[in-house]
């Protein structure tokens, strides 16, 4: 199934996290936390490199992703490698509006789209929201929240997060 491996349960529920804008600082570290403020994974901001590097981490310290910025490329680009498989989240070249397209190893691919600079979006496989990126949910200025449906691959999706806003805020 590559990266599209599913969480079990049902119910039609979602996970929510927040997120820090500074999670995108090259060099830092930053928590995302679920909904009720404890702190599920890790943002490591990878300072000694060239390109922006992310690594993504479990509460215990263990790599769940790495993203990585491509260098030499026509458009922004960057990587999500994983054990079961990488995706590839880069901006659309066609339309006024910006974008991203998610192309997803082994499995369908995912579009981003809305307000990445305010962090306001949805993203979508096949015309169905999977995940909902939003900052009007908090009243603390740099946080921001994202709401997965239930059954979707919380790590790739807080992966793509992290990649649309290390692109959208250069």
């Amino acid at each position: 199934m590559g990266l599209r491996d599913r969480r079990g349960g049902g119910g039609g529920g979602h996970h929510r996290f927040q997120m820090r804008t500074k999670v995108m600082s090259i060099g830092d570290d930053s928590w995302i936390e679920d909904e009720n403020g404890s702190r599920i994974y890790k943002a490591n901001g990878k300072a000694l490199h060239l390109r922006k590097k992310f690594i993504l981490e479990d509460a215990n310290g263990n790599d769940l992703a790495e993203i990585q910025e491509r260098v030499l490329s026509v458009r922004d680009k960057m990587v999500i490698e994983r054990d079961s498989g990488s995706a590839t989240v880069h901006k659309a070249l066609i339309g006024i509006r910006e974008r991203y397209q998610i192309d997803v190893d082994g499995g369908p691919d995912l579009k981003a789209h809305g307000n990445f600079v305010d962090h306001e979006y949805e993203i979508e496989r096949d015309g169905d929201t999977v995940a909902t990126v939003s900052k009007r949910w908090f009243r603390v200025r740099d946080t921001y929240g994202i709401e997965i449906a239930d059954g979707e691959d919380d790590v790739l999706l807080l992966a793509v997060a992290v990649c649309i806003d290390a692109m959208a805020h250069d």
